[in-house]
């Protein structure tokens, strides 16, 4: 079934997915969670960023993170997608209501832009609520989708992290 479809079937989203490791084997956690992207049904991997090694936000004492982006395309709801996402990183070891707030962990997934969807329900907000305030976010989202927009602020990933940098260079 093409994205452009017959008109029959469901009705294909682009949406973006953060992905971030900073326990154990970080580079294979990501491998392998792109691998159980590719095998979730109504979802198409399109395009996964380099890895990006960054310092960890939070608390100290965790190592840096790698980082990546990936750009799909899903049949899904935003529920639906989100709570793959979730099965993804409990099969990794992560345990989110017994981990401490922006701790180490093995996987994390975050769905950061699902089209030009706005909403904020239980566990979901879209677009992801800090993903522009996040150089980590934004470098590996350049990779795959640089022209994306960001639906509350009209602005692209690009652009969102041209004014970052800006802001960043202007405090030091």
């Amino acid at each position: 079934m093409s994205a452009a479809g017959a008109g029959s079937g469901p009705a294909w989203t682009v949406a973006y997915i953060g992905l971030g490791s900073n326990l154990g084997d970080r580079t294979g956690h990501l491998e392998e969670a792109v691998a159980a992207l590719h095998a979730v049904p109504g979802v198409r991997v399109l395009a996964v960023s380099a890895p990006l090694e960054t310092a960890p936000v939070g608390p100290p004492g965790q190592g840096p993170y790698l980082n990546a982006a990936a750009r799909i395309e899903t049949s899904l709801e935003p529920e639906a997608l989100l709570g793959e996402l979730l099965a993804i990183e409990r099969a990794h070891g992560r345990i989110r209501d017994r981990e401490q707030r922006w701790g180490p962990r093995t996987l994390d997934l975050d769905l950061l832009l699902f089209g030009d969807r706005v909403m904020a329900i239980d566990g979901l907000d879209l677009p992801h609520p800090r993903m522009h305030e996040r150089a980590f976010v934004l470098r590996p989202l350049l990779d795959v989708g640089p022209e994306a927009v960001h639906p509350r602020l009209g602005r692209t990933v690009r652009e969102l992290l041209a004014d970052l940098l800006e802001g960043m260079a202007a405090s030091e």
